[in-house]
């Protein structure tokens, strides 16, 4: 009988800086956005905008629907919801940057698909830094945000 070590629960073997590639990607769970979505980032956020959360306000202004706020489309784009941070456990070190472009308007009702792919791999002493190019397309194939995360990340030990 195996002794149980809860050191070894894990979804993967982790993986070091080296170990990634540019080009590789990670696929993000699809999303239809519900009004469920918009209430809990309006609990989160503090956000009171009608743009968010009143559908005549959104009518009177040429949205057929509630409009995301872009923080709100922009979270959609965690890592955490892939293998990523799985891969990672025990070398990512920090989350360290990230910018967005908002390129199209997410609505209730919209299915999203978000992916991160390595864009470029910076070797530093001990660590690197990992730039993975963020894109989230709509259920029409439309591209509604791209954007940038970096990750820093150990090094092998020796």
């Amino acid at each position: 009988m195996q002794d149980f070590n809860p050191l070894q629960h894990n979804l993967c073997e982790t993986r070091y800086f080296e170990d990634f590639e540019v080009g590789e990607q990670f696929l993000l769970p699809s999303r239809t956005m519900g009004e469920s979505h918009f209430t809990a980032f309006q609990v989160v956020s503090g956000d009171n905008h009608p743009i968010h959360y009143d559908l005549e306000y959104c009518n009177r202004h040429g949205h057929p629907q509630l409009l995301a706020h872009g923080l709100q489309v922009v979270s959609l784009a965690a890592a955490g919801a892939g293998m990523f941070p799985h891969m990672t456990s025990d070398s990512l070190i920090a989350f360290i940057e990230q910018s967005s472009k908002f390129l199209g308007p997410v609505y209730v009702g919209d299915t999203v698909y978000p992916a991160l792919t390595i864009s470029e791999l910076k070797a530093q002493n001990t660590t690197g830094v990992i730039t993975m190019g963020v894109t989230i397309h709509n259920q029409r194939r439309e591209l509604v945000l791209e954007g940038m995360q970096k990750y820093l990340v150990k090094k092998r030990p020796a």
